[in-house]
């Protein structure tokens, strides 16, 4: 018998390598573009490529960790699409929702608290993804929340990290190294901050879905939603770049373990994590 995708007889090897790796290409890819786009911007002091420059910066890591999130071998029944989507529409939903209530809250109190900020953010993130529950019969599963989650954590963050990046720009009066340092700060630590935030909760969300709102579960999604928020609070009110780092890493590793435990429940349930390549007979 021989292997229709390569001479690997292991269920999923060859099908799912590209895969399990392809966030290096698009990472790889990024940074190639980003710097020659910076480089050109420096260059010539044209500010036509300014735009390029911040949306580049902005997007690569997160696009990479989307990428990476889809390799995990997990069956997930998302499509490409739905994923950009979650990751357009998720960002300017979220930024638009959440930049509009922590406006109405400091218009009516002078001043939005940390606890405030998190609640709003992390509330603003889960629209989309909640509208994907509602609407996409197709995608309800706890595998599909993580994915989704985190796609419109990265369109958060991207959409976020330009605004910032901008101001940056505006405030040093054109400074390209200033806005770099800004962008890239950001951008290395998202995967950390948004996107694990929104991972998790959406997750434990979907989760809750896929039980058919069994109490326990449901309990859980609140639980999930409750530690992102708290991560959120304790990440803006970091007094110094180590206690970020600290809660960065928490997060990662909270990420990481519902990762586990979303691989742990598809083994239980006897879900293949990889679709096997298909086999065909010998001429």
């Amino acid at each position: 018998m021989s292997v229709s995708a390569g001479g690997d007889t292991r269920p999923g090897a060859s099908g799912s390598l590209a895969r399990r790796h392809g966030w290096v290409v698009v990472l790889a890819a990024g940074v190639v573009l980003f710097v020659v786009v910076e480089r050109t911007l420096v260059a010539t002091g044209n500010p036509n490529f300014v735009p390029s420059a911040l949306l580049l910066g902005a997007a690569i890591v997160p696009a990479s960790f989307i990428a990476f999130v889809y390799g995990r071998r997990l069956p997930y029944d998302v499509d490409a699409a739905t994923i950009g989507i979650s990751a357009l529409v998720g960002g300017v939903v979220g930024t638009v929702v959440a930049g509009l209530l922590e406006y109405d809250v400091q218009r009516s109190f002078g001043f939005v608290p940390m606890a405030g900020v998190g609640l709003i953010e992390e509330t603003s993130k889960l629209l989309v993804p909640v509208l994907v529950l509602i609407f996409a019969a197709g995608y309800r599963t706890r595998a599909d929340g993580l994915l989704i989650g985190v796609a419109a954590g990265a369109g958060f963050a991207a959409l976020e990290t330009m605004g910032y990046a901008f101001t940056t720009l505006v405030q040093s009066h054109g400074s390209v190294t200033a806005t770099v340092d800004v962008l890239l700060l950001r951008g290395i630590m998202s995967p950390a901050a948004h996107m694990a935030w929104t991972g998790i909760t959406a997750t434990a969300l979907y989760a809750a879905a896929e039980s058919g709102w069994a109490a326990r579960r449901t309990w859980m999604s609140v639980g999930a939603f409750v530690l992102a928020v708290a991560l959120h609070t304790a990440w803006d009110s970091a007094p110094s770049l180590v206690w970020t780092a600290v809660v960065a890493v928490v997060s990662l590793v909270a990420l990481g373990w519902t990762v586990h435990r979303t691989a742990v429940d598809v083994r239980a349930r006897g879900q293949a994590p990889t679709p096997a390549p298909r086999v065909r007979p010998d001429a």
